[in-house]
């Protein structure tokens, strides 16, 4: 039995509603991952999903049987559909180039073509994320802002990046002037997420305006002093 004949039964609905569905997202050579995944999902709900992974064989039709037929017809009729719903929500370069494919051909292709440049843009991503650092002139909220972008941009190229990670790597692309507020979130044992650290560096950064390094960094060390007894020396004697 062909996987054409595993797949749930056939459905009625029209193709320009799996269509509509579909091209909320036009592939353009950036964004694959956006596009399949919203391909797979419609393709999904319309019992269709098979043909990107099972490719059509031919047969004969003066051997085969009616049920082989009759599975190879619903395939063929499912992957010309598909094909044109693929085509369609291309951009015209990518067009040219595969309108004359099969969907298992396309995907194959398409998925091999894209995880290369998934690899060398996720590179890219990660040297900037790791390497990087404050502009001049460049406020510190804009600089995480920008860290925590690279952060989601992994995650989109299936890369997610452990939070507490994350959080260590821009913690220490931040100026020396924050070495304080480093020391004070380290010893106070702190699990904020990155959003959270935003807003925490915003408000550091509000009260590092027109103040000195050493005035604003005082306060931030008592807030990591222990809670401990002080030691105390020998009593004296008299």
């Amino acid at each position: 039995m062909s996987s054409a004949d595993q797949s749930a039964p056939h459905s009625n609905s029209n193709v320009p509603s799996i269509l509509s569905l579909c091209s909320k997202v036009q592939l353009n050579g950036t964004n694959y991952n956006d596009w399949i995944r919203n391909i797979k999902m419609a393709l999904r709900y319309e019992n269709k999903e098979y043909v990107l992974e099972t490719d059509i064989v031919d047969i004969d039709p003066n051997t085969a049987t009616p049920e082989e037929i009759a599975s190879y017809n619903k395939h063929f009729d499912d992957a010309t559909k598909v094909a044109c719903i693929m085509i369609a929500t291309m951009n015209p370069e990518l067009q040219r180039i595969y309108e004359d494919y099969w969907p298992f051909e396309m995907h194959k292709e398409l998925a091999e073509k894209f995880r290369t440049q998934e690899r060398i843009e996720r590179c890219e991503v990660v040297k900037d994320f790791t390497s990087g650092k404050p502009r001049d002139g460049e406020s510190i909220c804009t600089h995480v802002q920008r860290m925590h972008g690279y952060v989601e941009w992994l995650r989109k190229l299936v890369m997610p990046v452990n939070e507490e990670l994350a959080i260590d790597i821009v913690l220490n692309s931040l100026p020396s002037s924050y070495y304080q507020f480093r020391l004070a979130y380290h010893l106070n044992n702190n699990q904020a997420t990155l959003s959270e650290l935003h807003r925490m560096i915003r408000t550091a950064e509000e009260g590092m305006k027109g103040k000195s390094v050493a005035s604003v960094n005082q306060p931030v060390l008592a807030i990591g002093s222990g809670k401990g007894k002080k030691r105390k020396g020998p009593p004296k004697q008299n």
